[in-house]
């Protein structure tokens, strides 16, 4: 039966936006795992872990540092991916394959496929022992396991090995990174070509936290800074991890691999130091990981990388107490009973779990004649009141390029007035916290943002709010840029086989106007359909 005109923009409209909604979800991917350490005593169970991660957290991936047999039993049918470590002491006798046929049929063929080991990660950091019989052997092991996993007709399962950025002679700024010399195309070009054969990634441990100075914390944390210049490539470094990243990238790249992917094994910051660590600390902690968090699940890549999502491992899963120091006891994201050390974003359910907001100071005064509207279970970010107008200004600069809307401070907007630097401030802080998801880390901003109850609001201008564990939209996609991109190719797409009838068609009343609201590429439509009219016209 022949479908009527006049129905066939709707139908299209529906077959769209179902496509657009396919797209932003599948643009969303989660790309954050987990180290799980196991040097205490004092930890649960692995069941109760395994039970843990998969109905309370984000969590779908975890890194092991061996293989052990009851953990990956724990992790049976969970989903979950596992990463499983050979030890550094088992690397030279896999040199062979009769020996890594017998690893591959005793630590893997019992628990696979029902628990879903994805890599197996040969030794840890091996460059940086400098055991040259240890080094030599590391390639030909990592070949035979591949082998075995071939024999064995197991095709799921990559195999690579972690290394410390100490492999790299050169890093600052990022397109000097070179590997270290000697080492460069004996070692690393094979690994190399290795990884580009069996399509597996080359794994990297980058930790700001061992690279940052007193005049670069903000830097290393991904606080609002000036930014660090690479004069080589004209690219601009808000953060300390993508320099580094890009300085292996570069590496890479003078050996001809540039095409390799690059997952990030390790990386974290402790919440507690001894004495003579005085920026190991909770805040520090938060502030590291939350913004990583953030920033890696937001596909926005490296500068010499842009677009690209990096799976990525925080070190480490919980406080392990029975490492050497302070600060190593201290990385864990949960302490041993399963009660967060602090919320990262990682956590399922809509309770903020994060250390408790600074209450002892209120919430200052953003503009004149506020609204003094109690509302209990709802919050705000606002600037503390000892925060300096340089602090403030470089939030507005901060929030502003990031993609949240600051249309309303601006020349004409609602909130311009007062035309101040800390009511301006107070609005670009509150939207960015809202946008973000409303962690307790959203409204750090390097200590100058505190959380209030009471509704900032005045006259015309009304500060965003959001209700807890759900997200603002910000003017630029919290996706990936190519998924972004893909949309928008479909809401085109969608304009050109629809045609102009479509906006006639909501015109029309037959169309409500709030379905034209709900759906992105329909409104594109509008846009470039009016945008024909006025060429006409």
């Amino acid at each position: 039966m022949a479908v009527p005109s006049k129905l066939f923009p709707l139908l299209m409209l529906f077959f769209f936006c179902s496509l657009h909604h396919q797209i932003q979800h599948a643009s969303a991917s989660y790309s954050i795992g987990i180290n799980y350490g196991t040097v205490a005593n004092n930890l649960p169970p692995p069941s109760q872990v395994a039970t843990f991660l998969k109905t309370q957290t984000n969590i779908d991936r975890v890194k092991i540092f061996d293989a052990n047999p009851d953990i990956l039993r724990a992790f049976s049918n969970t989903g979950i991916l596992v990463t499983v470590t050979v030890g550094n002491g088992d690397v030279p006798s896999l040199a062979k394959l009769p020996a890594a046929q017998s690893w591959i049929a005793s630590n893997i063929l019992p628990f696979h496929p029902q628990t879903k080991i994805n890599l197996i990660a040969v030794g840890n950091e091996i460059l940086a022992t400098s055991d040259k019989s240890l080094i030599a052997r590391l390639l030909p092991a990592m070949k035979a396991l591949k082998s075995a996993l071939d024999l064995a007709n197991i095709t799921d399962i990559q195999v690579s090995t972690p290394h410390s950025l100490g492999i790299l002679s050169s890093s600052e700024p990022p397109s000097t990174g070179r590997f270290r010399r000697g080492y460069d195309k004996v070692i690393f070009a094979p690994i190399l070509e290795f990884h580009k054969q069996t399509k597996s990634p080359f794994l990297v441990n980058p930790y700001p936290f061992f690279g940052f100075t007193a005049k670069t914390l903000n830097y290393a944390l991904f606080r609002p800074n000036s930014g660090v210049f690479d004069n080589a490539t004209g690219l601009n470094y808000t953060n300390m991890f993508d320099a580094q990243l890009d300085a292996v990238y570069s590496a890479m790249k003078k050996l001809g691999y540039e095409d390799v992917d690059i997952v990030v094994a390790e990386t974290g910051w402790p919440s507690v130091g001894d004495p003579n660590q005085p920026d190991v600390n909770l805040d520090n902690a938060l502030s590291y990981n939350g913004n990583l968090v953030k920033h890696v699940n937001s596909g926005k890549g490296t500068p010499l990388m842009p677009n690209r999502t990096f799976e990525t491992y925080i070190f480490s899963l919980f406080n392990e107490n029975l490492k050497p120091s302070t600060s190593e006891r201290n990385y864990g994201l949960f302490k041993p009973d399963l009660t967060p050390v602090y919320d990262v974003g990682i956590l399922r359910n809509l309770q903020a779990l994060g250390p408790a907001p600074a209450t002892a100071e209120g919430p200052s005064a953003v503009a004149e004649g506020p609204s003094a509207v109690n509302s209990s279970n709802k919050q705000w970010c606002v600037p503390k009141s000892d925060a300096t107008d340089e602090a403030l200004q470089a939030n507005i600069d901060y929030v502003c390029s990031s993609g949240v809307d600051c249309g309303p401070i601006q020349d004409g907007g609602p909130c311009f007035n007062p035309n101040s630097v800390r009511s301006h401030a107070s609005y670009a802080m509150n939207a960015y916290y809202q946008a973000s998801g409303r962690h307790d880390f959203d409204c750090d901003f390097s200590h100058t943002g505190v959380l209030t109850s009471t509704d900032p609001s005045y006259e015309t201008c009304s500060y965003p709010f959001q209700a807890q564990g759900q997200k603002l939209e910000k003017s630029v996609a919290g996706g990936s840029m190519k998924g972004s991109t893909i949309a928008k190719i479909v809401a085109v797409v969608a304009c050109i086989v629809m045609g102009w009838p479509l906006l006639e068609f909501q015109r029309s009343g037959a169309l409500p106007l709030a379905v034209m609201a709900d759906v992105a590429p329909i409104l594109l439509c509008k846009v470039y359909s009016l945008q024909r009219s006025d060429m006409e016209m």
